[in-house]
Order: structure tokens, then sequence, then C-alpha cells
């Protein structure tokens, strides 16, 4: 078996199994490494050298977990989680609680959408806004499941579709730039039309999730709630417009000087300065945000090491190439297997981001041998790479929902996140990916 295929397999089986995911890619980094050839000592050096390239997106979730929880004590989201829950009284009063479920999944959904373009912050507002939410939504008896369908909608499809914000670095500079470097001529093509096919089977794979699959209510521990999400915190005007402040420098910060981890530490320092966050309460409130989102952190770095392997193996390469055999002048074949491929891949390594550089140079001048148009080829080598990001265990745009609604300890990371976003958009995605191919 190709070690890449291998690798996936064992840490996904390991994941479904309950395994920790940092420990599924351990073993499954180590497992494709073996079937590779290469001796352990070979492999372990390899995903060695690959930890250091997730460190500095592990340090950007600790401090951004810091600053999440200086803004907890604000009170800022608390403010709008208890208008919400007024707002849910009166609902129920009425007999209907659908509008303000709708409302929270709207508000959800703009939040999301506009992390990757507005307000730059991918998944840093998540521990902000969703833990204060949870008590409203267990009173709604809303399924987490929804919501980490919603929220990781928000987190791929803006950036694989919107050329702005995230997605003018995944569009423009990724993918367009890798597809020109591989001897197709990009310069004069849309790549919103490329890639719309796949964004609408996406926006399918999210009605469904809405309208059919968790529509019915499934119920919390209120009393467990209460316990971990403090839902009587204490704010005044004051700490809600330091809070705000804080915010905008931040923004302000992280985008004047590049640098998330920056901008969370000078939000985190103006709290302090406020009195928001007492110079006693500093330390320990710096730690608790630092533990929030830790998981996060070991997860990608864990993550970074996988890939490297994966890259050390060379067999990405041959997997492909095997691909090739089975495919002859097929055009409908070898664009399903050029999405299957991309999934696996991208599965394994969890960052879309990273997959395109690595498929592009093997996918673009295989479709430029069949005849694929150009346009058809951009929406291959973009579909292939986001393919998987959802639905992927160590995907940033998967840990960072969970790392919201699992506060409480009642929401699971591979059961009720990574399976239900895998089978409402990487399906879709397929589908959609494999019509853009054959029809652009």
């Amino acid at each position: 078996m190709n070690a890449v295929v291998a690798a996936v397999l064992i840490m996904l089986v390991l994941s479904l199994c309950r395994i920790h995911v940092v420990v599924a890619l351990i073993i499954g980094a180590i497992s494709g490494g073996l079937v590779a050839g290469m001796s352990l000592e070979t492999t372990i050096n390899a995903f060695n050298t690959g930890l250091g390239g997730g460190a500095t997106v592990a340090l950007s979730y600790a401090t951004l977990g810091a600053f999440a929880v200086a803004i907890g004590k604000s009170g800022l989201a608390h403010a709008l989680a208890d208008k919400a829950l007024a707002i849910v009284g009166r609902q129920e009063e009425g007999g209907a609680a659908t509008g303000i479920r709708f409302m929270i999944i709207g508000l959800l959904l703009a939040i999301a959408i506009s992390s990757q373009n507005i307000l730059p912050i991918h998944i840093a507002f998540i521990p902000l806004v969703v833990p204060p939410l949870l008590y409203v939504m267990a009173k709604l008896n809303m399924d987490r499941r929804l919501v980490a369908c919603v929220l990781t909608f928000g987190l791929i499809t803006p950036y694989m579709f919107l050329p702005v914000g995230f997605g003018g670095i995944y569009l423009n500079e990724i993918l367009l730039a890798n597809v020109g470097d591989n001897g197709v001529d990009a310069s004069e093509l849309n790549v919103m039309s490329a890639m719309a096919l796949p964004a609408l089977g996406m926006f399918i794979g999210l009605l469904i999730a809405v309208f059919f699959s968790y529509r019915g209510g499934r119920g919390y521990d209120m009393k467990l709630i209460e316990r971990t999400e403090r839902v009587d915190v204490k704010y005044s005007p004051k700490t809600l417009v330091m809070a705000l402040v804080a915010i905008a420098v931040a923004f302000v910060v992280q985008l004047w000087l590049g640098s998330m981890i920056l901008g969370a530490l000078a939000g985190f320092v103006l709290f302090n300065i406020s009195g928001v966050v007492k110079w006693k309460e500093a330390d320990d409130l710096f730690t608790e945000g630092m533990k929030m989102l830790a998981m996060i952190g070991f997860i990608m770095i864990a993550a970074n090491g996988f890939a490297e392997v994966m890259r050390e193996t060379g067999e990405i390469a041959s997997l492909v190439e095997g691909s090739v055999a089975a495919i002859g002048d097929n055009k409908a074949l070898a664009a399903l297997l050029m999405l299957v491929v991309g999934l696996l891949i991208t599965m394994g390594i969890g960052s879309s981001f990273s997959t395109i550089p690595i498929i592009a140079a093997l996918y673009v001048p295989l479709a430029l041998q069949l005849g694929f148009s150009p346009l058809a080829i951009v929406a291959l080598v973009g579909t292939a790479g986001a393919l998987g990001d959802a639905g992927s265990p160590a995907s940033d745009s998967t840990l960072g929902p969970t790392a919201g609604l699992n506060v409480d300890g009642q929401h699971n990371h591979i059961w009720d996140t990574v399976v239900p976003t895998f089978l409402h958009y990487n399906l879709p995605l397929l589908v959609f990916g494999w019509l853009a191919a054959m029809v652009l």
C-alpha cells in the first residue's frame, strides 16, 4: 500500500476510535515512514524537523486564547448572550423559538465569513463568541453539530471563493501562482468562475445540515454548562467599551505588523492598563487562556510533523503517478481520482494552503496532457486542495469550532465536528468539483 494512504488511514481510524488526535498523528506518521521503507530513526528525525513549522501557529493560538479570556472578563460576549437570552425568554412565552435559533445561526455564520476577509482573524473569534452562547443554545436545544457545520462553512467557503483576505492568499498567491508556475497561463482567468461550482457544493451541504440533518433538538447538561462557562459575568459600559477598543487595537496591530501574536498581546496589555484585568489576575488569566487553545496548538504542531514525514517518503508523487496508470485517456476518471488523492493528502496535512504547492506540480501537467481547459485545471487544483480541510482531525477549521463548543466537555471533536463536516462538505465538494472540471 502507498505509504501516504496507509498513514492517513491509520490516523483516521485511530481518531474515529477516540484515540487522541495527537497520538493518532504520531502513530500514523511513524507507520507511514516505515511502510515507505524509511528507518525508524529517519522517520522520527523527519517528524521532529516538521514540528518547528507549527510553532508559530501554536504560539498564535496560545496568545489568542489569553486575549479571548480577557475579553470574556470584560463581559462583551456575555452581554450579547444576555440579550439573546432575554429574547429567548420572550420567544418561550410566545411558544416559538425558531426565530432566535436562526438569528444565532445567522450571527455565527456572518462572523465566521467576516473572519476570513473583513476582520481576518480566522478562528480567533470562536473562543470569544461561542462559549457565552452555549447556555442560550442549550435552552433552545440547539444541536452543537449544526453549529460546528455552520462555523466550518464560514471558515472555508470564503477563502475558496472570494479573492479577498485569506481568499486573496489562497486563490491568487497560492492557487493561481502555482498553476501558472506549472505551465498554465492564469493571467486572464477569473478564479471566482472556476470555484463557483465547488462553493455551491459547500452551500448545499450547509443547507442540508441546517434544514435536514440537525434541525431537531439535542439536550445538554445545563448544570455542567453553568459550572464551566460563567453565565453571570458582571460588566459595565466601561468594560464593554474597553473590550471594543482592545479588539480594534489588536486588529490594527495584526494588520500593521502581520503578526497575530503581537496583535493579541497588544489587546491583552490594553486590558491590563485599563484595569478591566487587574494586574494581580493577569498571570492566572493568561495561563487560563493559553490552556484553552493549547490543544489546537499541539495538534497543529503534530500535524506539521506528520506532513514532513509524508513529504520525506516521496510517495505523494507516486500516489498520483499510480493513479495516472489507471486513468488512460478517461477525463472523468482522471478528475475524480485527482480529487480523491487531494482529499487524502489534505486530510493528513490538515491545511489546504500547504497542499496546493504539493499537488499543483503533479496535477497541472497531467491535466494539460488530458486536455482540461485552464479554468477546469484551476477548479480541479483548488478543489483538491480545499477537500479535506473540512473533516480533517488536524485542520484548524474543525479544531476551532471544537475549542468553542467543548468548553464544558459535551462536544466530541471527532464525532460531533469532524464526521459531520466531512459528510456535509467533502462529499458535495467531490461531486461539484468533479462537475466543474467536466463542464468548464
